[in-house]
């Protein structure tokens, strides 16, 4: 199904300007060498024409989203579906600036919810919050309203309520409007009721569809991995059991080490502080229990939670070797064997249990990221692979016109050059590596010598790339800028540090002490850069830049979504934990805490890690001393923490290094399983090279070059995208039919159609066999429908131009060079009919073929045959060549 004009003319951002090619621009080849930066300047208007095209077409082509219609049934029961009322709603909600001004509200009431402050309620920042709470939740309740009138409350299909994104809508505007109808702070309902209002937030995914999908994703992960989850329990309740069994009531001992009973354990000894005889200090002996112990299953799952997280387990194995009998103290060493239960837990559980959850969970998200293209002909291989060759824009490549600057340009781009710059980074690196503390001032004035000379070299490069490349188009190369920079860098910490060699300067400045501290801390920093240069050079590092750059540019929904998280529990945390003290000897203190928003997620961040976050989940239990600024009542000075700390750090450990954390690993899985593949198969990871080598062609980026040139490209570029130079000039013209990319009128192949022809033949895609012409339309037509129908954006010039349609007939490079082959082999055979190699009954079936594909020639055009005419005299006096030179080789025998 062929599509619209209307669909066609759809435009994405990033196809804006794919194909560079004008019909102007044909004309621009001729002219003399004098008249160089005449044509430059043609070219530069040109170009600046199609930009300004392609951005009228960018504006003329914004995609509209999808809307949902009005359902059918009455709303409210009353207004009806075509009620002026519920249309005009429905007109409203779905609105541009409407559906903008309320993801605006969305953040800015997230936004007051981490400006509160935990340890004051009445504070006056909480009474100006409270005032925009009520607006907030004013301008969400008139949202949801509105959006019930015009989609109806429940009881039909498509109502307001029967999408579970708006249920998420509606339970957070409920809670905020109940907690203000409800104002004693004293009831605990209240309590969680303000801090059911962090989930505003959330209501943001029902307006991002890239982060829905993702949610959606996640979701669909936890429900498959439910058998999983069932036996890890499972395993967790059992080794909990046989844990209690072997340990409860054993983990108790007295702050006195001396005695072993509770009996024993009362009164008070003495310590010495630090180890100092001098400094007694007496302490009251008490009986303790372990904060992780066996005494009852609950308390043996939680232990052994955390020693499957690996934090502070080695502390717990140890109590338990120590363990005695029940109500009794320690004993050092006491049963070794013991530890068998603690490392078949950790093999069983820890390594093999979760990570096969962890593993499941990549799968099942990446599987369901397929789930999109389930029914989709081509693989994800193909679809990255198809996608890059249609949005793909040929690289503008400078090359001067001045023989001089000419000179200077050939030498900073041969190979020779690229490996002295090579190897002086790698000089500069071991100088860098050799360089430590307490150094000698011989070897400090060796260093800064190197550091000067490799500075001049450096500087001597960017001179000579300026040369050659000039200004303009210098800084257009990302790596040649960060280069620049890295030399004025290290000019200027040569500078400032010679300076700060004359103390008379310094005082002179009255800026020793700084000087001297930006010269250690910034510009040396610049030294180290050059570390980086060392990623532009060679193609496996530039490979796997590459795709590096494209998992960030996957990553943003995903994270997105660990920044919600991340947002809501921090929320969260401030306002049930926010009052807690802030003591030194605790886990909780002044660098560890959820008194203000940014010391919530650093420690939301600590605890993702698993660094000591058991600790912290326990010094946040109910019994803690509150904050002296808090408004507390007097006698509850110990009254701060929860008993929903348990829930709270152990839900959010496992969502962010079970889950979360995962999908980072899912991604980067995702965009470097080439890395796993077999290097024979086309990738995207491969394309990169046809654009570098096409620009050396085509290095004013027009998009175009001669077809007799696109041999000794595809030569140039190896396998599995290209011929390769070992490939036979015969074998290539084969695959050249094979491709079959539209011919211009003038001789000249499109840059997007001769790097779709490639992908499409490496991969096969529609091209299995050896297909007819009936066939190969039928084929073509099949992958233009694919093709609207995954990238419905794709401009109809630019399908035509990879894929003609069947009903334009018009020259292909298939049929040209298919015509040369045939002439070719008629020539051969003629020759060895004349040579006497074929006796006088030839086979007729060849010749007869040959004659007929020698009469299509007839069929192709003036323009074809001109260039055929041209192209076949070479190959005759190629061919007498060779003639000579065997009859010479002949008479030498």
């Amino acid at each position: 199904m062929r599509a619209t004009p209307a669909e066609g003319e759809e435009s994405n951002e990033k196809d804006e300007n794919t194909v560079k090619v004008d019909c102007g621009d044909e004309e621009e080849e001729e002219g003399s060498a004098e008249e160089g930066e005449e044509e430059e300047e043609e070219e530069e208007e040109g170009d600046q024409e199609s930009l300004a095209e392609s951005r009228q077409d960018k504006l003329e082509d914004v995609p509209k989203e999808k809307v949902l219609p009005i359902p059918e049934g009455s709303s409210f029961f009353c207004l009806s579906k075509t009620n002026p009322l519920r249309v005009g709603c429905h007109r409203l909600i779905h609105h541009h600036i409407f559906t903008n001004l309320i993801l605006v509200f969305i953040i800015l009431s997230s936004i007051s919810l981490a400006a509160e402050d935990p340890i004051r309620a009445h504070s006056f920042r909480n009474n100006i919050l409270g005032y925009f709470d009520y607006a907030f939740t004013a301008i969400f309740t008139v949202e949801i309203l509105l959006k019930m009138t015009a989609y109806g409350a429940f009881l039909h299909r498509g109502s307001f309520c029967r999408n579970w994104f708006n249920l998420l809508d509606l339970l957070v505007v409920s809670v905020s409007l109940i907690s203000f109808g409800i104002h004693s702070s004293a009831i605990s309902v209240v309590k969680i009721l303000r801090v059911l209002r962090v989930l505003r937030p959330l209501r943001a995914i029902n307006r991002a569809k890239g982060l829905k999908h993702v949610v959606q994703c996640v979701f669909v992960a936890i429900r498959t991995i439910g058998n999983i989850m069932i036996v890890t329990t499972l395993l967790q309740f059992m080794f909990a059991c046989i844990g209690v069994q072997l340990f409860k009531g054993k983990f108790y001992s007295c702050t006195d080490e001396a005695k072993h009973t509770p009996e024993e354990c009362k009164g008070t000894f003495i310590v010495y502080k630090d180890g100092d005889v001098t400094h007694p200090m007496v302490r009251e002996r008490l009986w303790l229990n372990s904060d992780f112990n066996f005494d009852n299953v609950p308390s043996g799952m939680m232990a052994l939670f955390t020693v499957s997280t690996f934090e502070g387990w080695p502390a717990l194995l140890y109590r338990a070797i120590d363990a005695n009998d029940e109500n009794k103290g320690p004993i050092y060493n006491y049963r070794v064997e013991i530890s068998i239960f603690f490392i078949v837990y950790i093999i069983i559980i820890a390594f093999f249990m979760m990570n096969i959850f962890v593993g499941f969970v990549i799968i099942t998200f990446r599987a369901q990221g397929e789930q999109e293209y389930k029914n989709c002909e081509l693989d994800k291989n193909q679809r990255q692979c198809v996608e890059y060759a249609l949005k793909a824009q040929p690289l503008r490549r400078y090359i001067p016109k001045n023989k001089y600057q000419y000179k200077v340009w050939y030498m900073v781009n041969s190979t020779g050059f690229e490996y002295i710059m090579f190897v002086l980074i790698l000089l500069n690196t071991i100088a860098l590596a050799v360089q430590h503390h307490e150094q000698s001032m011989p070897f400090n004035y060796v260093m800064d010598l190197l550091n000067m000379v490799f500075t001049g070299l450096f500087t001597v490069e960017m001179v000579l790339k300026i040369i050659a490349f000039k200004p303009k188009h210098y800084f257009v190369d990302a790596w040649n800028t960060f280069d620049a920079l890295i030399v004025v860098g290290s000019v200027v910490d040569i500078a400032v540090t010679e300076v700060n060699r004359f103390p008379w300067v310094c005082r002179s400045l009255q800026s020793s002490e700084d000087s001297s501290r930006i010269s250690i801390t910034f510009f040396r920093l610049f030294r180290v850069m050059r570390l980086v240069k060392l990623l532009s050079k060679g193609e496996g590092i530039r490979t796997l830049l590459w795709t590096f750059i494209k998992s960030f540019q996957a990553l943003p929904y995903v994270a997105l979504l660990i920044a919600m998280i991340f947002f809501i529990y921090a929320v969260i945390g401030m306002q049930t934990f926010g009052k807690v003290a802030l003591q030194d000897n605790t886990p909780i203190n002044r660098n560890n805490n959820f008194q203000t928003f940014p010391q919530a997620v650093l420690l939301l961040f600590r605890c993702a890690t698993g660094e000591a976050w058991q600790e912290i989940m326990l010094a946040s239990l109910p019994g803690k001393r509150c904050d002296p600024e808090s408004d507390y009542e007097p006698g509850e000075e110990f009254t701060c923490g929860s008993n929903f700390a348990i829930v709270y750090f152990i839900s959010f450990f496992m969502l962010c290094a079970f889950l979360i954390i995962n999908l980072f690993v899912a991604v980067i899985m995702d965009n470097f399983d080439y890395l796993t593949r077999d290097w024979s198969i086309l990738g995207p990871h491969h394309l990169d090279e046809f654009k570098r080598i096409w620009s050396e062609y085509d290095p004013a980026a027009k998009g175009r070059i001669k077809h007799l040139d696109v041999v000794a490209l595809l030569r140039r570029i190896q396998p599995p995208l290209g011929f390769g130079k070992l490939c036979p000039h015969r074998v290539a013209c084969k695959r050249l039919v094979a491709m079959n990319m539209p011919l211009n009128s003038d001789g000249t192949v499109t840059f997007n159609a001769t790097l779709f022809a490639l992908v499409r033949t490496s991969l096969k895609i529609k091209t299995d066999g050896e297909l007819q012409e009936g066939e190969l339309e039928v084929a073509n037509k099949e992958l233009r429908t694919v093709i609207k129908k995954i990238w419905k954006r794709t401009k109809p010039k630019l399908l035509n131009e990879v894929i003609p349609p069947p009903e334009e007939e018009e020259v292909t490079v298939g049929k040209f060079y298919a015509t040369f082959l045939i002439q070719d082999y008629f020539r051969k055979f003629r020759k060895r009919k004349e040579r006497g190699l074929l006796g006088p009954d030839g086979p007729p079936s060849n010749s007869s073929a040959l004659q007929a594909g020698l009469k299509s020639l007839q069929d192709l055009g003036p323009e074809i045959r001109r260039a055929m005419s041209c192209d076949l005299e070479e190959e005759e006096e190629e061919e007498a060549e060779e003639t000579v030179c065997e009859e010479e080789t002949v008479t030498y025998k």
